[in-house]
């Protein structure tokens, strides 16, 4: 998931000319890939056991209509708004102001959970404990913020490298399992119950958050129409081989030990490469996770700055966000709220797990917002629309296994409401 592609405008991200089928689908592969999955196999295994498999099942064939609907979507109306721009067109500029409202209060979670991901690869890869990971963690952010006040920005060609080192690393990590892997680990394979598989689901959701990206790259191809059905569809298949390779081998290869550790890529290439695969595998995350912190707070400084502008958020956000410039008032804003969770899960208030569960739960919510979207602006009663209509029930499962967490885009919803209904009272009293 790379939330920077799911909310920059089209004048804010790379400039990428005439994308064609490989450069594509590699900047949608990454889209959705992201460093959350370095950690989730765990999360999910630690949710359901083996039954995580069936969550991982789930959300794959729930991709099929959703990536479709976001395809079909960038192929009638391209343009680099993406999401925001079809809620619009579908019911107005409120709805469209709470998707970007979400999008906002979803980086920092997530930025702090990518960070904090990376640092626990370096702790386990030398020995440094909680403390260190919490430590390295910081580092990753305040370098991040630093580079992006600085005004230091990764090229798109970094980031489709850091996209390939990423998938590169799944692929090792699953061929290594590979003859490790054992029958009797997925028994029992449902200890959990039902309940525990939808549990699994809503942390996994933020491995699947990110299709909306091929709606934002829509105006990039040469024939949209054309590309953006058979770049969904590579894509696809991409995220399923390693998706599901990755959800097998966790189970099959580590057992009960999956859901006891943090870092199960580094269990996985352990098995076949021995120590020696710590601290290869420690770099790896390093790099991962600073490029896609780096990457969620450019993209979510433009959006604040954004935002601004266009009056769904306070004026003074605005400062920094033209072509060129840096929005430093909004990235002072996420940079804040990021120490705020940062010293909170320090002190014992969040976990990791509780961290990627209220960013997914934000990221579900977008998604959501998207389908309707799409049933209201795509021909009804299609094959399309009745799969959108499909995914648009399932995303809603998911999100009610989040529980409290759902207060979370409820209060972001409600706080844009308000400034919205308190500008237009300010501006007809002008």
């Amino acid at each position: 998931m790379t939330v920077q592609e799911t909310t920059l405008p089209a004048s804010a991200r790379p400039d990428v000319r005439r994308l064609g089928i490989g450069s594509g689908t590699a900047l949608c592969a990454g889209a959705v890939l992201g460093p959350g999955v370095l950690t989730l196999p765990s999360l999910a295994a630690a949710a359901a056991g083996p039954a995580s498999i069936l969550a991982w099942v789930v959300l794959l064939a729930m991709c099929v209509p959703v990536a479709a609907s976001f395809a079909a979507l960038g192929a009638r109306f391209p343009d680099g708004g993406g999401v925001a721009t079809y809620v619009h067109r579908a019911m107005g500029p409120r709805a469209a102001a709470v998707v970007g409202w979400w999008f906002y209060g979803a980086v920092p979670i997530g930025v702090v959970s990518a960070a904090w991901i990376g640092g626990k690869y370096v702790a386990d890869a030398v020995g440094w404990g909680d403390a260190g990971a919490a430590a390295v963690g910081a580092a990753v952010l305040v370098w991040a913020l630093v580079s992006n006040a600085v005004g230091l920005r990764m090229s798109g060609r970094v980031q489709l490298l850091l996209g390939a080192l990423l998938a590169a690393v799944l692929l090792c990590a699953v061929l290594a399992a590979a003859p490790h892997v054992s029958t009797a680990h997925f028994t029992p394979f449902m200890p959990g119950g039902w309940s525990s598989v939808g549990s699994a689901a809503s942390v996994l959701f933020f491995a699947f958050a990110g299709w909306e990206a091929a709606s934002h790259l829509s105006g990039e191809f040469a024939d949209p129409r054309r590309d953006l059905p058979r770049v969904t569809r590579y894509t696809l298949a991409v995220i399923t081989v390693l998706y599901l390779g990755l959800a097998l081998a966790t189970i099959g290869a580590l057992g009960p030990a999956a859901a006891r550790t943090d870092t199960p890529l580094t269990e996985l290439l352990t098995r076949s490469m021995g120590e020696a695969a710590r601290p290869v595998a420690a770099a790896a995350a390093l790099f991962l996770t600073f490029g896609a912190v780096n990457s969620y707070l450019a993209g979510a400084s433009r959006l604040g700055a954004a935002l601004g502008r266009d009056g769904a958020a306070p004026r003074w956000l605005a400062k920094g966000g033209a072509p060129g410039e840096v929005p430093r008032r909004s990235l002072a804003v996420l940079g804040g709220v990021c120490v705020l969770l940062g010293l909170a899960a320090g002190a014992g208030g969040a976990d990791l797990d509780l961290l990627m569960r209220a960013t997914a739960t934000c990221l579900a919510a977008v998604t959501l917002a998207g389908l309707a979207a799409a049933l209201l602006l795509l021909p009804r009663r299609t094959p399309l629309w009745w799969g959108g209509l499909a995914s648009s029930v399932l995303t809603l499962a998911v999100l009610a296994f989040s529980g409290l967490l759902l207060l979370i885009p409820a209060a972001l919803a409600l706080a844009s409401f308000c400034f919205l209904t308190l500008r237009r009272v300010g501006l007809r009293r002008r």
